[in-house]
């Protein structure tokens, strides 16, 4: 659960955090060929940081994927976070939805924490990079006219292909999530 009345980092919490992301920064390499840890580090704002944080503390296990936008970080978690799953898409379906309704949505999720939802784009991008959702699925930042006719789509990796569906924005399911982007 993300704390909204959390502002900032303590000082241990901001030194455990960038040595965390350092260490993953180096481990996988081949996220980001032609980046360099000092390239990173330096646009590592406090606001940033506190996003990264929550990140890292819903499982995400971000890290820098240099994307066609620009530079950056997003979560590589082999499956979608597990402390974001059993959302639905936003907070429009959530209020519609009259029974059993999930305790969030994804959009709110990642309002909360200061990120975005991964596009149709990032995602491709991303599972070009590091096979994830193989046996769940994200949430994908979804248009205005699929939206306002109901419907969210999502994607996950089967068959070693990546594939993008559709379902309606109120369901949920305790395998779907969603994967966030900061851009630096």
């Amino acid at each position: 659960m993300i704390d909204e009345t959390k502002q900032s980092l303590t000082i241990e919490e901001r030194t455990n955090l960038v040595q965390v992301l350092e260490e993953r920064f180096e481990n996988h390499s081949y996220r980001h060929e032609t980046v360099t840890w000092e390239d990173v580090e330096q646009k590592l704002t406090d606001d940033i940081l506190l996003s990264l944080y929550w990140m890292e503390e819903t499982g995400g296990e971000p890290d820098v994927i240099l994307f066609e936008e620009g530079l950056g970080y997003v979560d590589c978690v082999k499956e979608t976070p597990e402390g974001r799953r059993s959302v639905c898409y936003d907070d429009e379906a959530l209020q519609k939805r009259k029974k059993y309704k999930p305790d969030n949505s994804a959009q709110n999720m990642a309002s909360q924490m200061g990120i975005g939802l991964v596009t149709e784009t990032e995602y491709e991008q991303l599972q070009r990079v590091e096979k994830v959702d193989l046996k769940t699925s994200s949430w994908i930042q979804t248009d205005e006219k699929t939206r306002s006719l109901g419907g969210a789509i999502f994607g996950d990796r089967r068959y070693d292909r990546v594939f993008i569906y559709h379902n309606g924005a109120d369901s949920y399911y305790k395998v779907r999530g969603f994967r966030g982007v900061i851009y630096l």
